[in-house]
């Protein structure tokens, strides 16, 4: 009996595993993940707000700060010292981007040493808004050897809130009659 067991352990062998389909599989398989993986890219703009030590800087009557002021009505570029260099109403309830566009690019030819400008915006406005006066106010799309390319207009954006009308005339009324707030 000792006999047989041992006959039936010694026609045991180890088998080996056959991995050449799995691999065959794993060959085709993995190109296949990888070129139909989406890569994602994330564009991350600088911006500066401005500070209560640069306040003095900001009104500088020496150099031109420019400003997109948007409201409820449409866009208006100024020029940082209450000087209105355009406005621009809203078309069928919407912002004009496209004349926003032009009055950059026109503005980079009149100054094309300046990078800075400051994007005013109200409390309402929504995150699409803000984010296509960016991308108006930072490059404009042109052909450059026959290819379309993001030429660059004012590509360091300071953001900040519209100014309030009435704190304006407050303001004056309170030094007109000689009180300090």
């Amino acid at each position: 009996m000792d006999r047989i067991k041992h006959r039936k352990h010694k026609n045991r062998e180890a088998a080996d595993l056959d991995v050449t389909s799995f691999m065959n599989l794993m060959i085709v398989l993995v190109p296949v993940l990888l070129l139909s993986m989406v890569f994602t890219h994330t564009t991350v703009i600088e911006l500066n707000f401005p500070s209560g030590d640069n306040a003095a800087d900001v009104f500088d009557p020496e150099s031109v700060h420019l400003e997109v002021v948007v409201n409820s009505d449409g866009f208006v570029v100024a020029d940082g010292r209450g000087g209105a260099i355009k406005t621009l109403p809203k078309v069928n309830g919407d912002y004009d981007f496209a004349t926003l566009s032009l009055v950059m690019q026109e503005l980079k030819r009149r100054m094309p040493e300046k990078q800075d400008i400051s994007v005013l915006l109200m409390e309402d406005t929504n995150y699409q808004t803000l984010v296509s006066v960016m991308d108006r106010v930072r490059s404009y799309p042109t052909v450059m050897n026959l290819e379309v390319v993001q030429a660059e207009l004012f590509p360091v954006i300071s953001l900040g809130d519209t100014p309030r009308t009435t704190s304006k005339v407050v303001a004056q009324v309170t030094r007109e009659a000689g009180h300090s707030t």
